[in-house]
């Protein structure tokens, strides 16, 4: 099957059927590649990158009447709207630096609070009002430590700043040893896939690249000309042209 392509006024003929025979004759060279790459991406994702982890705490945001200024707020149990919104605010109180750093005091590490606030996530637990806080950093230990700091430094940052505010801590963190990242499965497969991919890639630029002619029908197929003669391949093992060549050049050499 050709497809025409015009380019500056000349026509070009692409053989899909030639392509293919060139990635089945080449299929080993595309699966080596996938190898290859499978390889780099496992060792890449396994010594190259450093493993992380987190911890995980819950917070209870207690639903009762407060106010934040001049405003007063009723929530009750069943407004789950109104908890998830409380719960928001609270990861924005979190997300502080005054509240950060009083978490960076308390656990004695070496953060800046910009970097501690890219190493938390906050949000609701399954649409409830209770709170979600993750640390996750290259530490088990660490990252539990922190999280906990959390859920001591929160509850009074908060009663601070909304009268008759109060959470209560649901579960305190633990240090959990399976890494969160990276995942040496997903890197693996997916540099396998590019390998692959890119070894089609090159086998099909050279093969539209290529120029050569194979056979008769590449000729008819390309150029429309009829075929006047065929020169045999005399150096073809398996070709009674050659065994005749052969057995000819021997005799006339005795």
């Amino acid at each position: 099957m050709d497809k025409q392509e015009k380019n500056n006024g000349e026509y070009y003929s692409i053989d899909l059927l030639h392509i293919v025979k060139t990635l089945w004759k080449r299929a080993w060279v595309i699966i080596l590649a996938g190898f290859i790459a499978a390889t780099i991406g496992f060792s890449y994702s396994n010594f190259a990158i450093e493993p992380t982890y987190s911890s995980t705490i819950l917070l209870y945001v207690n639903n009762s009447s407060f106010s934040l200024g001049n405003t007063s707020f009723s929530i009750s149990s069943s407004e789950i709207t109104a908890a998830q919104s409380l719960v928001n605010t609270y990861g924005e109180i979190l997300d502080n630096r005054t509240t950060l750093e009083r978490v960076i005091d308390k656990a004695g590490v070496s953060y800046s609070y910009q970097d501690l606030s890219e190493k938390i996530e906050s949000s609701p637990s399954n649409e409830t009002e209770i709170m979600k806080v993750t640390v996750t950093t290259n530490d088990p230990y660490e990252a539990s430590k922190i999280a906990n700091c959390i859920a001591e430094v929160l509850p009074v940052r908060i009663s601070e700043i909304i009268d008759g505010a109060s959470m209560a801590v649901v579960d305190s963190a633990v240090p959990v040893l399976e890494k969160v990242a990276p995942s040496v499965t997903k890197y693996t497969a997916v540099a396998m896939i590019l390998g692959l991919l890119l070894a089609v890639v090159v086998l099909v630029v050279l093969a539209i690249m290529d120029d050569t002619i194979h056979d008769e029908e590449y000729v008819l197929k390309t150029y429309d000309y009829p075929i006047l003669a065929k020169v045999p391949d005399l150096y073809d093992g398996g070709s009674k042209q050659y065994g005749y060549y052969y057995q000819k050049h021997k005799k006339a050499n005795n």
